[in-house]
């Protein structure tokens, strides 16, 4: 007797092998019948084919529970057991927004590539490819889960990753300009970040007793970033070396060691917000001295310590191009 998934029938129905023995096997149909037949065999015993019918009725079942399962169902299981830095599941959160908009309340099952393909062409082109990339992120957890067999946001959907922008860093006057236009308080505090080539994130959590000056060192070992202090991008601690042109910026600092632990703290006290910093502050700094507002201070601690012919001749190599900031 075959029934539907939900039971199956094991059985040793094949002839005799040349040694005499019997080989077992089993076999079900996947919606009752008239449906299509699944048999498996080559079990040495009933006993052995009876556990693998019950572990292929469990799977289908499974499967077909979850193929019930939409997009949106998806985003959300996936999002709330991925074990992650609250920021990046936060952003991976807002760009699967994108997709569920179109497709959330799309069963698994019924996703096609080819809609998915032309909705990719009608994100704008700055979030195309990462709104691309995390729907098939999540959607490859619905292939390993057992929804799908592919994935129908890879397959058949082409996302070239956009090409990078050309780095440019500010040159010196550029630098002096835009410390003058900060003043006292925020002058200071871009020179060194300049001559360190921290993140800023590193820079914001340093602290007075990061700073080395009998070796001429730096010691990174937090950053903070979304209103949190955590590990530095790379979860290691480093020391990176102070040019003269970094211990003259500390020179100028305005907060007395003891008045606070942080070496560059906010007007009120604490970790500087970077956010808001940087538009009210630092762009308009940017457009008071007439500088292109895209650039990275880090990169310019790059030009510092190149042998001078290198240095001067990425100097002379260097364009009007904008770059990123």
């Amino acid at each position: 007797m075959e029934a539907p998934c939900s039971t199956g029938r094991a059985s040793n129905s094949r002839p005799p092998d040349p040694g005499g023995q019997r080989a077992w096997a089993y076999r079900y149909r996947l919606d009752g019948r008239g449906s299509r037949r699944i048999q498996r065999g080559g079990y040495a015993s009933a006993d052995d084919a009876r556990e693998a019918l019950q572990r292929a009725l469990t799977a289908t079942q499974r499967r077909k529970g979850r193929a019930r399962m939409t997009l949106a169902d998806l985003a959300e299981e996936y999002l709330a057991q991925r074990d992650g830095q609250p920021e990046t599941t936060a952003k991976l959160r807002w760009l699967l927004t994108k997709a569920t908009a179109a497709f959330g309340s799309t069963p698994l099952t019924e996703l096609d590539a080819r809609e998915i393909a032309a909705w990719r062409m009608t994100l704008p082109a700055g979030h195309r490819f990462e709104a691309t990339q995390a729907l098939r992120q999540t959607l490859a957890r619905a292939v390993e889960w057992g929804p799908r067999y592919s994935n129908p946001a890879k397959t058949g959907v082409d996302n070239p990753q956009p090409p990078r922008r050309e780095m440019r860093p500010f040159e010196a006057d550029e630098l002096e300009e835009l410390a003058a236009e900060l003043g006292p308080r925020y002058g200071p505090m871009i020179l060194f970040a300049a001559a360190t080539g921290l993140r800023p994130g590193e820079w914001i959590a340093l602290e007075h007793r990061d700073i080395d000056r009998n070796e001429r060192l730096v010691h990174v070992c937090r950053a903070f970033r979304v209103n949190r202090l955590k590990p530095t991008k790379t979860n290691t601690s480093r020391t990176v070396p102070l040019q003269r042109s970094a211990l003259d910026a500390l020179d100028q600092l305005r907060s007395p060691r003891g008045a606070t632990s942080l070496l560059f703290p906010a007007p009120e006290g604490g970790y500087l917000e970077l956010h808001n910093w940087r538009s009210r502050q630092w762009r308009p700094a940017q457009r008071a001295a007439g500088i292109t507002p895209t650039r990275r201070l880090y990169e310019y601690a790059d030009v510092l310590v190149m042998p001078t012919p290198t240095r001067r001749s990425a100097q002379s190599a260097r364009t009007s191009t904008p770059t990123s900031a």
